[in-house]
């Protein structure tokens, strides 16, 4: 599936998007670390029929600039916002935050809850997700300092995303508003062999925590699926989405 992208200039670089349907609830995904527009591509045309949509590329990724800053999660949150509102997308929206995108969707609604009418955290990453490093093997630990390391070695990943985590999960705790807005969260039912018995304990935890959010809160457990729901279970996806959009409708 081949997905039409336009670019608008935000003042940290070119910003790769594409928006489509012509709903009146807007709904904006946002992709995992380093995840490109085609991600959604199994459920982008469900969702434009009942809203309008908007996904885009963050800089570094595919044929976004190459960020030149720091890309900590409010750098992101305000470039995104610079590029909705440069593409004529105006809140409030859905935002359906994938993974790390879901580190991004929560720390947007806290810096401006009055633009989110709520949130699909989708096999999204929780603050607490960092700590679960610890349950892996010396060997993994290793390697994922090693493999950071590197990056931040190479012009072309030193401001990748993916190093700035830990500053982005402490913004987000420094920040206690959140808006009493629909929160769904979806996750993952199959087991991650990778994952050791107590760090997926946890995480399922962390992701329950997430529903503490809201008091319009509803989980969601894909069973046939891992990370990526919108990828294996496209219809539970768009269902998700579309139910959260009705609730945000019905509380207009």
């Amino acid at each position: 599936m081949r997905i039409e992208q336009s670019i608008v200039k935000t003042s940290k670089g070119n910003v790769q998007y594409h928006k489509s349907g012509n709903g009146e609830c807007r709904v904006v995904l946002i992709n995992g670390g380093s995840g490109p527009i085609e991600g959604w591509m199994r459920v982008l045309t469900d969702i434009s029929q009942a809203s309008t949509v908007f996904a885009y590329n963050r800089l570094g990724v595919a044929g976004s600039d190459k960020p030149k800053e720091s890309q900590d999660g409010i750098t992101i949150v305000e470039t995104l916002r610079e590029a909705l509102t440069l593409a004529n997308f105006q809140p409030p929206y859905v935002l359906v935050g994938h993974s790390l995108g879901g580190l991004y969707a929560n720390l947007f609604a806290r810096m401006y809850p009055s633009e989110v009418a709520g949130i699909v955290f989708l096999e999204a990453s929780h603050p607490k997700d960092l700590l679960l490093n610890q349950h892996q093997g010396k060997v993994v630990r290793w390697l994922n300092k090693a493999l950071s390391m590197f990056d931040s070695f190479s012009p072309s990943k030193a401001f990748n995303e993916v190093h700035y985590v830990n500053q982005t999960a402490e913004q987000i705790q420094q920040l206690d508003a959140f808006p009493e807005v629909p929160v769904y969260v979806v996750t993952g039912g199959k087991e991650n062999r990778m994952m050791p018995e107590e760090a997926r304990k946890q995480r399922l935890a962390n992701q329950r925590e997430l529903l503490s959010l809201s008091k319009y809160s509803k989980h969601i457990i894909a069973n046939n699926s891992g990370h990526f729901p919108q990828l294996t279970e496209p219809a539970l996806v768009i269902n998700t989405i579309k139910e959260c959009v009705e609730q945000v409708n019905h509380r207009a």
